[in-house]
């Protein structure tokens, strides 16, 4: 599966009015995150333990 075929998720903290989107699509062993303004862009590719990484920094509490 390529991150074009992939199911793209919306941040539910992204504002409603369509600016500063970030979306995210979980892949067997990568997780893509990509700006929804931009997609023909190619995406972050993130692994499992670099993706666990991130949501610890940016979870809010």
């Amino acid at each position: 599966m390529t991150h074009q075929e992939a199911a793209w998720r919306r941040s539910s903290y992204s504002g409603s009015e369509g600016d500063n989107c970030v979306e995210v699509a979980a892949l067997p062993h990568t997780v893509r995150v990509r700006d929804s303004k931009d997609v023909r862009r190619a995406p972050l590719a993130l692994g499992p333990a670099a993706w666990a990484a991130f949501l610890r920094v940016v979870r809010l509490p």
